[in-house]
């Protein structure tokens, strides 16, 4: 589930809150919470595509993070490495729109209020354009090939690129992985 939010009042709560609200949010239950700048979503289909390719790199056991809410930064920002898909997809004091995403059975109204956010439906879902491609390090080469229509395409095909499946918890790494 996935709702658009903002800040009640402008820098507030900040960013180090934000991020010590949503690791008490996480601790108290095995449910997955994550909060994202809402210029660097794509709408759904990119979040639904990010989701599946966390499960599936969870049933598989080629997982990096133990944190859930991480690993699912790395598949929506396209990238392997968390301080890059953080910088891509994360949030600052400067963020005024956000995308609240969370497993069920989570309300989402009591984990906006948790948050100090309210629902603002003109932050997701949202059109795909220039800044937000480029913000995920999509060059202006691979869009100028496509209509504006189909750029949504250029942002599943970076999430289902990230490779989290070189090495499984609990095994050694093989001559083969080097």
């Amino acid at each position: 589930m996935a709702v658009g939010a903002r800040r009640r009042v402008a820098g507030a709560p900040t960013t180090k809150e934000l991020i010590v609200l949503l690791r008490r949010l996480g601790s108290e239950g095995k449910e997955l919470v994550a909060l994202f700048d809402a210029d660097a979503i794509a709408g759904e289909r990119h979040l639904l595509s990010a989701w599946a390719h966390l499960g599936r790199s969870r049933s598989r056991g080629t997982t990096r993070l133990r944190d859930r809410s991480a690993e699912l930064a790395l598949f929506v920002a396209g990238d392997d490495q968390l301080p890059r898909a953080l910088a891509k997809v994360g949030f600052s004091d400067r963020t005024s729109a956000f995308v609240l995403v969370t497993e069920r059975p989570r309300p989402l109204e009591a984990l906006l209020e948790a948050l100090g956010l309210e629902p603002d439906p003109s932050a997701y879902p949202r059109a795909v354009n220039e800044a937000l491609l480029e913000r995920l390090g999509i060059a202006v080469e691979e869009r100028a090939v496509l209509t504006a229509s189909s750029w949504e395409g250029l942002v599943l095909e970076r999430v289902a690129l990230v490779d989290l499946g070189a090495v499984r918890h609990g095994d050694a790494p093989s001559s083969e992985d080097s």
